[in-house]
């Protein structure tokens, strides 16, 4: 079967084919002018502001259709910390010497987030990995502590990157066929939890408390459906939240906590994710 014909036939040229005729024309004032690019093929145009619309559609069907491609029905959120090392490994960014003891400490958590996803990744494996895909924020430390866990086990792991000032490349064990790159935020999150099956969250920052606290509002205001949301730490997330004070203040609803499951380690995520969904 030709290309075209997976496409569906038409009469009509592709756009592919139409970008390659555009290549071949004469050279000349008028073909040089940018005003004579094809819309979608001229970067300038899609880069302007008023096509904002456009670009915040295209971030959202550009994974969404190569996942549905892949197969990938659903999968398992590991955020946390950029800033852990791997045990043994050095504390990057420690300003001072208080955080250096403290990341040096938390290194546990990348050895736990990495059998956590190899534990997933095995239960995947079940399913032509379809279901329970390891999915991370692309970048290191925790996330790549999950990549790397499935790697491990050779299952496919899905990286959503975002371009920031300091932005690093990837990390090394996501699939690279399954690494995207995102402008905006708004798209990257929506992506993290249109297929989530369960939510691990580990010690983290800014960025981790924000996905974290995102998700919980999904599930409490009932626009998510209930999934194990599974906090490893409990030392460090009973100092960094108190959801108690928020209940006894009034803000949250008595019960409100009870959508958190604090662990650990990896084995006792999994056991919650196992009995959950009667695995």
């Amino acid at each position: 079967m030709t290309p075209m014909e997976k496409a569906g036939w038409t009469p009509l040229p592709h756009s592919d084919e139409d970008l390659e005729r555009s290549k071949s024309v004469p050279d000349t004032p008028q073909t040089r002018a940018e005003t004579y690019r094809l819309a979608w093929n001229d970067p300038n145009f899609m880069t302007r502001r008023e096509l904002r619309p456009v670009r915040l559609q295209l971030e959202l069907l550009k994974p969404e259709m190569i996942l549905a491609e892949r197969g990938i029905d659903s999968t398992v959120i590991l955020f946390g910390g950029a800033r852990l090392p791997e045990p043994g490994g050095v504390a990057w960014a420690a300003k001072n010497e208080t955080q250096k003891t403290n990341l040096e400490l938390n290194s546990k958590y990348y050895e736990e987030a990495r059998m956590f996803a190899r534990l997933c990744s095995q239960q995947s494996a079940t399913s032509y990995y379809r279901e329970f895909v390891v999915v991370t924020g692309g970048g290191p430390g925790v996330m790549e502590a999950g990549n790397r866990g499935a790697a491990d086990v050779g299952a496919p792991s899905i990286g959503l990157n975002i371009v920031l000032p300091h932005e690093q490349a990837p990390n090394a064990y996501v699939t690279p066929e399954l690494c995207f790159n995102f402008h905006y935020f708004a798209i990257r999150k929506m992506h993290f939890v249109m297929r989530a099956k369960a939510v691990a969250v580990f010690p983290g920052g800014f960025g981790t408390m924000d996905e974290f606290f995102e998700t919980l509002t999904l599930i409490q205001t009932g626009r998510m459906e209930r999934v194990p949301v599974i906090l490893f730490g409990k030392a460090f997330w009973e100092r960094a939240i108190d959801l108690d004070f928020l209940a006894e203040q009034g803000t949250i609803s008595p019960g409100d906590q009870d959508i958190i499951d604090f662990v650990d380690t990896a084995d006792e995520a999994w056991d919650i994710i196992r009995r959950f969904y009667s695995l």
